[in-house]
C-alpha cells in the first residue's frame, strides 16, 4: 500500500498543482490498534504556487479525494495547517507526531513538532480529548451489554491523552504505546487495554464483545475526575511571527 499512497500523493501534485511537503498516516493505523479490515487514513499538507495566495478569492483550503474501501485521503494547504496550529490542533498535532510518515521534504513538519513542545494550548487540547472521550463513552459504551472493541479504545486513548497532558505538560504522542510507556496507567487496566490491541488487530471492525466493567468503572471515575480540569490548564497566546515566518519562506521555495 505504501507504494500506491505515494502514487496516489504524487498525481495529486500533478493533477492540482501543489506541492507536498508532508505526508503521513492518521487514525487507527498511526494509533497503533488498527483491525486486520482497517482503512488507510492518509493525511497531508500541501503548498500552491505563491501566485495562488495573492489574489481577492482565495482557494479552497481542503483536497479531498473520493472515498473508497481501502483508501481515506485528504488534506490541508499550509495557511489552513498553520492557522490550526496555533490553535492547538490536536488532529494536526497528531499528524506531526505520527509514526508512519509517507511523504517529508524539508524542514517544516521538524520545526512545528519543535515548535508544538513549548508553544501549545493544554486548555484547548484537553477540551478536544474530553469531549471525545464523554462522546465515545455516551454513543457507544454506557449502558451497553456488547460493545465493538474499537470503541473502548477510542475511549481508553483521548482519556490517556489527558493524563500525558497532566503529567508531561507536552502534546501527546499519537502512536499508543508510546503514550501508555510515558504515563502512569493502573497495572491491570494496562493488560486489558493491551489483550484488547491484540483481539482488535486480528479481528474485524464490526466486532464486539460483552461491555467491560474493568474499562468502564475506570472510565466513569476518570470521566468524573476530569469534567473541570480544562479551564484550570493554561491557554497561552501562541505567537504567530514565527508561524509568519514558516509560510513565507514555505510558498516563496
Amino acid at each position: 500500500m505504501r507504494n500506491e499512497i505515494l502514487k496516489i500523493l504524487l498525481s495529486i501534485e500533478e493533477e492540482q498543482d501543489v506541492t507536498i511537503p508532508y505526508a503521513v498516516e492518521s487514525g487507527s493505523r498511526a494509533w497503533g490498534f488498527e483491525s486486520a479490515d482497517s482503512d488507510y487514513d492518509v493525511r497531508f499538507i500541501y503548498v500552491r504556487p505563491l501566485e495562488d495566495y495573492l489574489r481577492i478569492r482565495l482557494m479552497r483550503d481542503v483536497l479531498e479525494l473520493p472515498l473508497t474501501n481501502v483508501l481515506d485521503v485528504n488534506g490541508w494547504d499550509l495557511a489552513k495547517a498553520l492557522n490550526l496550529f496555533r490553535a492547538s490542533n490536536p488532529p494536526l498535532l497528531e499528524w506531526l507526531n505520527s509514526p508512519i510518515i509517507y511523504q517529508e521534504e524539508g524542514t517544516l513538519a521538524q520545526e512545528l513538532r519543535d515548535l508544538s513542545k513549548t508553544r501549545f494550548s493544554p486548555r484547548r487540547m484537553t477540551y478536544h480529548y474530553l469531549s471525545m472521550a464523554n462522546r465515545n463513552f455516551k454513543d457507544y459504551i454506557e449502558g451497553k451489554a456488547e460493545v465493538r472493541q474499537k470503541k473502548y479504545l477510542y475511549l481508553l486513548r483521548p482519556l490517556f491523552c489527558i493524563r500525558w497532558i497532566e503529567q508531561r505538560n507536552t502534546p501527546p504522542p499519537t502512536n499508543i504505546q508510546e503514550l501508555i510507556a510515558g504515563i502512569e496507567v493502573p497495572d491491570e487496566l494496562l493488560r486489558r487495554l493491551l489483550e484488547i490491541i491484540e483481539t482488535k488487530k486480528k479481528a474485524s471492525e464490526s466486532e464486539a464483545n460483552p461491555a467491560d466493567l474493568l474499562i468502564n468503572r475506570f472510565a466513569i471515575h476518570e470521566l468524573e475526575r476530569i469534567k473541570n480540569l480544562p479551564p484550570s490548564l493554561p491557554d497561552p497566546e501562541i505567537d504567530e511571527e514565527a508561524l509568519n515566518f514558516l509560510f513565507r519562506r514555505q510558498i516563496l521555495l
